[in-house]
């Protein structure tokens, strides 16, 4: 599946297509800022809004080293660091996303502070207790095996470290209409419920913080997303749809539907490790 994962999420252009982007907004790469690549790189349900939502509910300082667990882009790594003064790892198992996330990191200065890597979050060759929280976007769609997933984070982060998931869970148990934007078909999703990710992070040695369904701010959002787009008649120059492909408007409407239709919400689970 990790494969079939990887070849979902590759473009093989996707850094030219966002250079012509940049260029389209009247930046260059020496130009553009984290902002501005917000749109393109925040690659999640709500983006830049999500995250600054999302991310401050982690209280995190300048002197955190922190772990973007399925970085994509490196766009929420990037806002993280920006906006916090921290430094900050990702890792991410689409190598193209890598490489991209990376180059973007030099165009907006911040190669020092955010190093993106290439691997298998549920297996990564950190040492333990290296980061002193951790946070994931949309990532666990993607991946089975969510008790070794948050097993591996909780043995990567210090004791009493805090770890933020905003993912997409199964809500009913109609089907799902595909492609989504994480999987094509059913056979590369991984969708669980609340309750499940609840069980998988106590068993990981995480206690509840807190949880909130996303499902109002998600249908805003992509109401939002319409109207814009209608208004310019068309797709931005910088947008999610340009790592997405082609097939871009087909998930998006499908990921509309199966919000609205109850069968998935994107929902927050704040979780902390316990302190020794």
């Amino acid at each position: 599946m990790k494969d079939s994962v990887a070849s979902h999420y590759t473009n093989g252009r996707l850094l030219d297509r966002i250079l012509s982007g940049v260029e389209a907004i009247g930046k260059t790469p020496e130009s553009v800022t984290v902002d501005d690549l917000a749109p393109v790189d925040e690659f999640h349900i709500g983006g830049r809004q999500a995250s600054e939502e999302f991310i401050d509910q982690l209280e995190l300082s300048a002197n955190n080293h922190v772990l973007d667990v399925g970085c994509g882009l490196g766009g929420t790594s990037r806002f993280v660091a920006s906006r916090f003064g921290c430094r900050v790892t990702g890792i991410d198992l689409t190598p193209e996303f890598i490489s991209t996330g990376q180059s973007l990191c030099d165009w907006v200065g911040l190669t020092e502070q955010v190093k993106l890597t290439q691997g298998d979050a549920t297996a990564t060759a950190f040492s333990d207790e290296s980061f002193d929280a951790a946070f994931m976007l949309h990532v666990g769609m993607n991946i089975a095996n969510k008790i070794g997933l948050f097993s591996e984070i909780c043995r990567l982060i210090k004791p009493g470290a805090v770890f933020g998931v905003y993912d997409v869970m199964l809500t009913g148990d109609e089907e799902l209409t595909y492609p989504v934007p994480w999987s094509t078909t059913p056979d590369t999703s991984a969708l669980a419920t609340q309750e499940q990710y609840i069980d998988a992070l106590g068993q990981a040695g995480f206690a509840i913080i807190k949880i909130r369904d996303r499902r109002d701010f998600a249908a805003e959002f992509f109401a939002e997303t319409r109207r814009r787009m209608e208004e310019a008649g068309g797709s931005p120059p910088l947008g999610v749809h340009i790592a997405m492909g082609d097939s871009a408007p087909v998930k998006i409407n499908n990921m509309v539907e199966n919000i609205a239709s109850g069968r998935v919400s994107p929902v927050e689970i704040i979780v902390s490790k316990a302190a020794h």
